[in-house]
Order: C-alpha cells, then sequence, then structure tokens
C-alpha cells in the first residue's frame, strides 16, 4: 500500500514538473496587470480574476506540453539537445510515454476551453475571439502543418500572447471592453517574454542549424541577434519612461528602472558567453519587470504623485 502511495505521489509529481511550472509567473504577470488596469475603471472582480488565473495556468500548461511533445515527435527534441540537459523533458526522460503526454496536453487544453466558455458566456463573446487566437497560436508553435517556430516567428507570437492577448482577456473579463491602454502597456511585457524564446534561440543556434529549423538566432546569426536582444531590452525601459512622460501611467511607473541593474548584468553575461540557462535568467528578468510595474498600477491608484 505504501508503495503505491509513493508511486501515485512521484507520478504526480511527474505530470506537474511536466508542465513547467517554474514558467507560469510570466503568465499570471500579464493577467494581473491587465486586471490592475481594469481597476482604473470599475472595482476588481475577485471571483473572474481568480478563474482567469486558473484558466491561465492551464492554458500555459497546454502550450508547454504540446512544446514538448511536437518537438520530440519532429525529432527537433534529442538526447544530447541542449533543452535536454537543463531540464527534465518528459519523453525523453522517459516520465511518459508520447501517448500519456498528448493525453495530459489534450485534458488541460478541455479545462481551458471550459473556462474560456465560462468567461465567453458570463463575461463577453471577446473572450472566445482571444481566447481561440490563444489556442491556435500555443498549438501551431510546434504543430504541423504550421510550425512556426520552425520559421523565425516563435518570438512574434509568444509577444502576441504573453502581451496584448493576455492583457486584452484580462481587461475583458473585468470591464466587458477592450481597452487601448491595456494594448499600450502589454507591449514592454510581451516584448521581455518574447525575449525568453530569443534567449533560448541565441544558445541553440549549432544544434538548431544541424536540425534543419529556421529561428531569428539562425537567421541573424549570433552576433546580430545578440544586438537585436539588447535593443529590445532596451526599448522596453525606454518605452515605459515615455508612458510616463506621455502622461499614460503615473510616475510609479518608473519603478521598472529599479530592475535595470539586473538587465545590465543579463547582457554582461551574454557578452562573454551566451549560458545555459540563457531563457531561465532572461525569464528572472522579465518577472522581476512585471512584479514592479505591477507595484507601479497599485501604487499609481491608491498613492498618487
Amino acid at each position: 500500500m505504501e508503495k503505491n502511495a509513493k508511486t501515485v505521489l512521484q507520478k504526480t509529481k511527474d505530470y506537474f514538473i511536466a508542465t513547467r511550472p517554474w514558467s507560469f509567473t510570466m503568465s499570471l504577470i500579464s493577467v494581473s496587470m491587465g486586471t490592475l488596469l481594469a481597476a482604473e475603471n470599475g472595482p476588481i472582480l475577485w471571483g473572474w480574476y481568480i478563474l482567469v488565473c486558473v484558466g491561465i495556468v492551464f492554458f500555459h500548461a497546454t502550450a508547454n506540453i504540446y512544446n514538448d511533445y511536437f518537438d520530440t515527435l519532429y525529432k527537433v527534441d534529442q538526447p544530447d539537445s541542449p533543452t535536454a540537459l537543463y531540464r527534465p523533458q518528459p519523453l525523453l526522460s522517459g516520465m511518459f510515454t508520447p501517448r500519456q503526454l498528448l493525453t495530459q496536453a489534450i485534458i488541460l487544453n478541455v479545462l481551458t476551453v471550459g473556462i474560456g466558455l465560462i468567461l465567453t458566456f458570463y463575461r463577453s463573446p471577446i473572450v472566445l475571439g482571444i481566447g481561440f487566437a490563444g489556442f491556435l497560436a500555443s498549438l501551431f508553435y510546434t504543430a504541423g502543418p504550421i510550425k512556426y517556430k520552425y520559421r523565425g516567428l516563435g518570438e512574434f507570437f509568444v509577444f502576441l500572447m504573453w502581451g496584448p492577448l493576455m492583457f486584452e482577456g484580462a481587461y475583458v473579463v473585468q470591464r466587458q471592453v477592450l481597452s487601448l491602454k491595456a494594448f499600450y502597456l502589454s507591449i514592454p511585457f510581451g516584448v521581455l517574454v518574447a525575449l525568453v524564446l530569443l534567449a533560448n534561440n541565441m544558445r541553440d543556434i549549432a544544434y538548431d542549424s544541424r536540425q534543419g529549423i529556421k529561428t531569428i538566432g539562425i537567421l541573424l546569426g549570433g552576433r546580430q541577434s545578440f544586438r537585436l536582444y539588447t535593443g529590445l531590452i532596451l526599448t522596453a525601459y525606454l518605452y515605459v519612461v515615455g508612458m510616463v512622460l506621455l502622461g499614460t501611467i503615473g510616475p510609479w511607473g518608473l519603478l521598472v528602472l529599479l530592475s535595470f541593474p539586473k538587465a545590465i548584468f543579463l547582457l554582461k553575461t551574454f557578452t562573454e558567453k551566451i549560458p545555459d540557462a540563457a531563457d531561465a535568467i532572461t525569464a528572472q528578468l522579465n518577472t522581476l519587470f512585471g512584479l514592479l510595474l505591477i507595484a507601479a498600477l497599485i501604487l499609481n491608484k491608491t498613492v498618487p504623485l
């Protein structure tokens, strides 16, 4: 009995790890900022916010599992791939069979769709359009026949999903309309999330070239990719400063500058060598940036300068 309990516990842990839970903070930050922007025009509907958070975690988990499933199916991920060397890849590590992993993805997908339909019916039909666009973007990230990640379009669609789509979706659930301000503010955070993929692709240039796929890293080359990476980081900060100067957001928005030393450290590290955990440490920057922006939105509302 005790052995069976341990087996069930280990399998549950494996299912959890397969979703890459450490990445969920990016999604939760996106929908939290969209919700806080909606709070400028009315009270936060906490029950709907919590349901959005649950739905976005299911969505992100589904996207991660589809990614691993199709990367392995098309033999892009192999035992010597950089990804498999720094995190447990659910198929290559032997945790799951392809059928088990695909079943997990489908179950999570069904749960995501269920929550999306509830939000569509009770809040706004706009949610259906946003959710459907997000579903297509997450599935065809690596699934055929489109496989846009392999065609150098991954960064753009990651920006779209974690920027405008999530910000606007969360806003719509609260206020039942779209928001230009939510769209504007989604841009710097969406850019920084997209840079997680760019960092991954810069690290994997040599490996991905052997797999016959195309990424921005391969198309631009290492040096130009790093220049793009640097330019987009600086653009994200300048963009927020510009929004403060234009009065789009309050002065507390300058809090994001507290994360700038982390950005400088990151760029210095990448100048010497693209580290194995390039995507993970880039994610640390966008998490810090996002949390500071959340704090700024709260302070702008409660402690205006």
